[in-house]
């Protein structure tokens, strides 16, 4: 299987991955790769989250450094992205700084955090719980709802403390497929989470993500998926993509096509 594009990259901003624009697309060109889409976790204009995101102060540097790329590597398409925590209080800044002033080419919904119970929380642990899990759905299908972002980040993220595939899940999940279904939002197969460590759960050993029965259900709705490295470090800029593009393949799902992001 010959991979050509991922639309999810992480630089050293962020503050756990490694390296810079330029060194993940000259990993890029010598992987094969047609598109890449540097997608760093967003600068806040209130630099919440901090410790998983570059500060505010870096946001034009970052974007600098895309816009830079972009005219020495002429024979990758290079796409300026970021990975969003959706609250309300950012919409505008999200839409007018930067998919306007800032020039970015779309913007990936994510669920790292989550409010629950009046507070956020991370997903890491947050929805270990069927309250959590349900917080968890509902603050994703309202990212979905606000119409920003090109595509939505591994959405079984909650796999990782939720260990159950249970009534719960299931009933999240599909409230997920069924909004996705309706706004036309892909949903990722995350190659990040095949290069994480395993888990131990009562039902055995599997990845924290993707999570297979997640998957098996999306089968069930006339969703569209899409798969990434979700690279943390240049070598990885290619990474488990194929095996979770057969994740999907082997489901008959359907695989956006995001090519007018390249316009």
């Amino acid at each position: 299987m010959k991979i050509s594009k991922n639309y999810h990259t992480h630089t050293y901003r962020c503050k756990h991955a490694s390296e810079d624009v330029k060194d993940y697309c000259h990993a890029a060109v010598e992987q094969g790769l047609q598109v890449l889409g540097i997608s760093d976790h967003t600068a806040l204009p209130d630099d919440r989250w901090p410790n998983i995101r570059m500060s505010y102060s870096e946001l034009p540097e970052y974007s600098a450094s895309i816009d830079a790329a972009k005219r020495e590597f002429k024979d990758l398409v290079i796409l300026k992205g970021a990975e969003c925590e959706f609250a309300p209080e950012y919409h505008a800044y999200f839409k007018d700084t930067l998919l306007g002033e800032l020039g970015f080419d779309y913007l990936i919904g994510a669920a790292h955090y989550f409010p629950l119970n009046g507070e956020w929380v991370g997903s890491y642990g947050g929805a270990d719980s069927v309250a959590g899990l349900r917080a968890y759905a509902d603050y994703f299908i309202e990212s979905m709802e606000s119409g920003l972002f090109s595509f939505m980040a591994h959405p079984d993220l909650f796999g990782n403390c939720y260990h159950t595939w249970d009534s719960n899940t299931i009933n999240a999940s599909r409230d997920i497929f069924a909004a996705a279904e309706s706004l036309q939002v892909p949903l990722e197969i995350n190659g990040y989470g095949l290069r994480k460590p395993k888990i131990t759960t009562d039902a055995g050993v599997r990845c924290m993500y993707p999570w297979l029965p997640f998957w098996e259900l999306a089968s069930e709705y006339k969703i569209k998926a899409i798969a990434n490295s979700d690279a943390h470090r240049p070598q990885d800029v290619s990474s488990n993509i194929a095996e979770a593009t057969a994740i999907g393949e082997s489901l008959g799902l359907e695989f956006a096509d995001l090519s007018h992001l390249e316009k």
